[in-house]
């Protein structure tokens, strides 16, 4: 309720800013086409949106130009080939609408290697781990510090666990910005 979604909702332009301006390396993100901008974005949320399709297509709808040897790549990196392998069809299993044939944890990793077939520059991840079981967590976690590796990333997240390696983290409430830092700045200074 701080407003911490809608600010990253407004990076892709799925909503209008009413004031102000969001600029990724000094050009606005008005000035550029949409499609240019959201071709160099991949978001990874809580609710992921899954077609009822084959986990191939699935994977590969980040990037039609996909090869076979690419998407066993991701599904490895993102924890997801082991689970893949057991279904009935492997790849080529229909997964059902919004993926209803599969767990959670497996929707988000799914989701995770559509972000890294789709090799953007920029990750949004929001709430990416939430209500999500330990042990699942840990291999998302896993599999997010793969696809973030090296990209600009920016993190939604309640626990500040999940956001542990951050170079710069704020803290929102209220919709402001209330303190801002590292982890261990935050974990000592603010009342939050």
């Amino acid at each position: 309720g701080s407003g911490k979604s809608t600010i990253l909702n407004l990076i892709p332009r799925f909503y209008q800013t009413q004031s102000g301006n969001i600029e990724i390396d000094n050009q606005s993100i008005n000035e550029v086409k949409i499609e240019t901008l959201r071709n160099s974005i991949s978001l990874v949320s809580q609710e992921t949106t899954l077609f009822d399709d084959t986990i191939k297509n699935n994977i590969k709808y980040a990037n039609e130009f996909a090869t076979e040897e690419e998407i066993i790549k991701v599904a490895k990196l993102s924890n997801s080939y082991e689970f893949i392998e057991k279904l009935p069809n492997k790849f080529n299993t229909l997964i059902g609408e919004n993926g209803l044939r599969l767990s959670g944890g497996e929707k988000q990793r799914i989701s995770i290697a559509r972000a890294m077939i789709k090799k953007s520059s920029i990750i949004l991840l929001d709430e990416a781990t939430s209500s999500l079981d330990s042990e699942t967590e840990a291999k998302i976690q896993e599999a997010l510090n793969t696809l973030t590796k090296n990209k600009t990333t920016i993190v939604i997240a309640h626990r500040l666990s999940t956001i542990h390696n951050a170079d710069k983290i704020f803290v929102l409430k209220s919709g402001n910005i209330v303190d801002s830092g590292d982890h261990d700045y935050l974990i000592s200074n603010c009342n939050e």
